[in-house]
């Protein structure tokens, strides 16, 4: 399957967990194979190392050798999309240029932690990064966590700005901001991705949403790739009850302790990749029995793969 450009990045972007051996170095054999199963099973790209893949949890160079393992894993057949943020303009560049060395498609940039930059710093910051790589840039717009937004006015003069400004992993969950990024986005740039954080593809999808950054599609590929295909074939009435399906999971994932929850969920489903660091705690046996529970009441256990093949 040839790499579409960055522009093009769309569909379901796979978001994997960084997987730990017992004494909790990076499993990077075992990272191969989460991305070898996420692309058999249909992801249309692998972004990472995400929140779900414990980003803030890695050192740097970690970070740098996650991207390296799945540009070759990947082997051409999907982009990559490295994560790059750190609350420093600076150390993102640093670890966006060796993303571009190593391979990777784009790049996904937060805004900045902690600072809550203005405006004209916020974008003083994506374009410093866009400038100092020719991949694309993704930004990540996450405000109730971070205090700062990218409404529809910042992104329109960013696409000014920068040529490989490329698209946004929205977790706002606004549609009122996602629908008037994706009206200004779409006429200025044909192809600008706006993506969902998650699986919320049948809301976002109608109104010009590219997909979404999946942290589920390593439990539920079948799910979360029907749930797509029906809401890009205007499916709405085969889409809905899949859609209901994957908001559950992604409640259930939340309520029993996430991140944690998708490596305890990837062992009930033979997918196993050790567990946690600090701060983040693996989950105690009652919320392992909340999670297996919820996951058999979903139809998830019965219909979706176990183990790697």
């Amino acid at each position: 399957m040839p790499v579409p450009p960055a522009a093009g990045i769309g569909g379901v972007i796979g978001a994997p967990v960084t997987p730990f051996t017992q004494a909790g170095d990076l499993d990077l054999d075992t990272l191969e194979l989460i991305c070898d199963f996420l692309i058999a099973r249909g992801v249309h790209g692998l972004a990472l190392p995400m929140h779900t893949g414990e980003s803030l949890n890695l050192g740097m160079a970690e970070r740098m050798r996650l991207v390296e393992t799945a540009v070759s894993a990947a082997g051409g057949r999907v982009p990559v999309v490295a994560h790059v943020s750190m609350p420093g303009t600076g150390q993102v560049i640093e670890l966006a240029q060796h993303a571009e060395k190593a391979g990777a498609a784009a790049v996904v940039v937060v805004t900045p932690y902690h600072w809550r930059p203005p405006r004209k710093a916020l974008l003083a910051h994506f374009t410093a990064v866009a400038r100092a790589v020719s991949v694309g840039v993704l930004a990540y717009n996450f405000p109730s966590r971070l205090g700062v937004g990218l409404d529809a006015d910042l992104l329109a003069e960013l696409i000014g700005r920068c040529d490989n400004f490329a698209g946004v992993k929205d977790a706002s969950y606004d549609m009122q901001s996602f629908t008037e990024a994706c009206a200004r986005t779409s006429a200025l740039r044909p192809g600008f991705a706006m993506l969902t954080g998650i699986e919320y593809v049948l809301t976002s999808m109608p109104v010009g949403g590219a997909g979404c950054f999946s942290p589920s599609a390593i439990l539920a590929p079948g799910l979360v790739t029907s749930l797509y295909e029906a809401c890009r074939d205007g499916a709405t009435d085969r889409a809905r009850p899949l859609q209901y399906r994957a908001s559950a999971l992604w409640h259930l994932l939340r309520e029993t302790g996430y991140p944690a929850s998708v490596k305890a969920a990837m062992a009930m489903f033979g997918r196993p990749a050790g567990g946690v660091r600090l701060p983040l705690l693996d989950l105690d046996d009652e919320a392992a029995g909340r999670l297996r529970r919820g996951l058999a009441d979903l139809g998830l256990l019965d219909s979706e793969p176990h183990g790697w093949g």
